[in-house]
């Protein structure tokens, strides 16, 4: 009877020791569950409720990182071949101006412009609203575009670019909803620690109305409707369908045109949109110039020369200038090899054409020059329209089929 009391007695301190110990792994699970939820560790970055980042591209970063074992045969499947393409979650509108050489003249006005805006657009200021567009707007070929991209290369910000073609579709709502797609692209960029910006290309082009005589369509006004609304709220943009408050980055949004006044008036006040008239100086001219020819070894004495001998001529027009004096060498190459073997040599050929530096001497810009301002002259002076228009114009002693050494006598 006593060895059954001891038995009993050595059997209740194992349940009760086995107890104390269950209690006590439990107590140890329950503060590791404590400290990994509270851990900063190494791995902390890419915790569910922390990492942004894309799981497609990751996944194929982490090709050949792991044992063959797990790659799948000849590489082709396996755990890190991502599921999606490249092409399917990449973004198309995403511009980069890494392909633009040092050099090129950009107006310290411009880019102080430029930069002011996009700061003020990412700082917490005040009690201060910060139109959340900037509009530059200008003459034709003045370089709007071009001085854009210059500043966003020195920012090193890689935009969402939108052209006026984007803003017509033929399904009425689609191009609000690709401002609002954009948009919300160019906020994730930011979320993920990475300045970036929306640029629209000739608003006034794709949502103005040119004149009484064109058409003002759904798209329009839903697109500066949409546009005001995310002027107004720039952290809570939806897409269609979608309704959730949902805070996201404030995305600065930069446009250029040539006349906003063919813009809705609302879309355009103060509050919304920051106007800069783009008109550039005589030094402006001169600095971007000395980049268009700073490949020819032209002095800057004779780009002031050129720039004062065409004043009213765009900056675009120099550019046009420098290509059109390759033309006799393209016309001597041509003599060379023939009319009918161009096409093998251009299109088919191993070797690309290419030829030695032109000298560009002052007179030579000017003899061009004087040719170009001729055509912009004949455009005018022309006007073949109002002759079609206003009546039957036939051939005879008169008109628009008479050359013109016979309209001299």
């Amino acid at each position: 009877m006593q060895t059954t009391m001891k038995s009993s007695a050595i059997s209740g301190q194992r349940v009760g020791g086995a107890r104390v110990a269950a209690r006590s792994v439990r107590r140890a699970q329950l503060q590791v569950v404590a400290a990994s939820r509270s851990q900063m560790g190494r791995w902390r970055s890419i915790d569910a409720d922390v990492d942004a980042s894309d799981d497609q591209q990751d996944i194929t970063r982490g090709r050949q990182m792991v044992d063959d074992l797990f790659q799948g045969g000849f590489g082709a499947g396996g755990t890190h071949n991502a599921v999606l393409s490249s092409t399917e979650y990449l973004s198309q509108a995403r511009a980069s101006f890494n392909n633009i050489e040092d050099g090129f003249y950009i107006s310290p006005a411009f880019l102080d412009k430029m930069t002011i805006h996009i700061a003020k657009n990412f700082m917490d200021l005040p009690k201060i609203k910060v139109p959340l567009i900037l509009g530059i707007w200008g003459g034709k070929g003045q370089g709007k575009t071009f001085q854009c991209a210059l500043g966003y290369k020195k920012l090193g910000i890689s935009p969402i670019v939108m052209s006026a073609g984007e803003l017509e579709s033929g399904n009425a709502g689609e191009p609000a909803k690709l401002i609002r797609t954009r948009y919300r692209e160019a906020s994730d960029i930011i979320k993920k620690g990475k300045m970036c910006s929306l640029f629209i290309n000739d608003l006034d082009a794709g949502a103005g109305r040119m004149g009484d005589t064109t058409q003002y369509t759904v798209n329009n006004q839903m697109v500066n409707a949409t546009l005001m609304n995310i002027a107004d709220n720039p952290t809570n943009v939806q897409l269609p369908g979608v309704y959730k408050n949902e805070d996201i980055p404030r995305v600065p949004i930069v446009c250029t045109g040539n006349d906003f006044s063919t813009l809705y008036a609302p879309l355009i006040r103060d509050g919304r949109m920051e106007k800069y008239y783009w008109n550039p100086t005589r030094e402006d001219r001169v600095g971007v110039c000395m980049g268009i020819f700073q490949e020819d070894n032209v002095v800057r004495g004779d780009v002031e020369r050129l720039v004062d001998t065409f004043p009213g001529q765009s900056i675009d027009f120099f550019g046009a200038l420098r290509a059109r004096v390759y033309d006799d060498m393209v016309r001597k190459w041509i003599s060379e090899v023939g009319i009918e073997g161009i096409g093998s040599k251009l299109v088919n050929g191993r070797q690309k054409v290419s030829f030695p530096k032109v000298s560009m001497s002052l007179d030579v810009l000017l003899k061009y020059g004087k040719a170009l301002v001729d055509e912009q002259e004949n455009v005018k002076r022309v006007q073949l329209a109002d002759a079609y228009l206003s009546g039957a114009e036939l051939a005879g002693n008169s008109g628009s089929s008479l050359p013109e050494e016979y309209s001299r006598r």
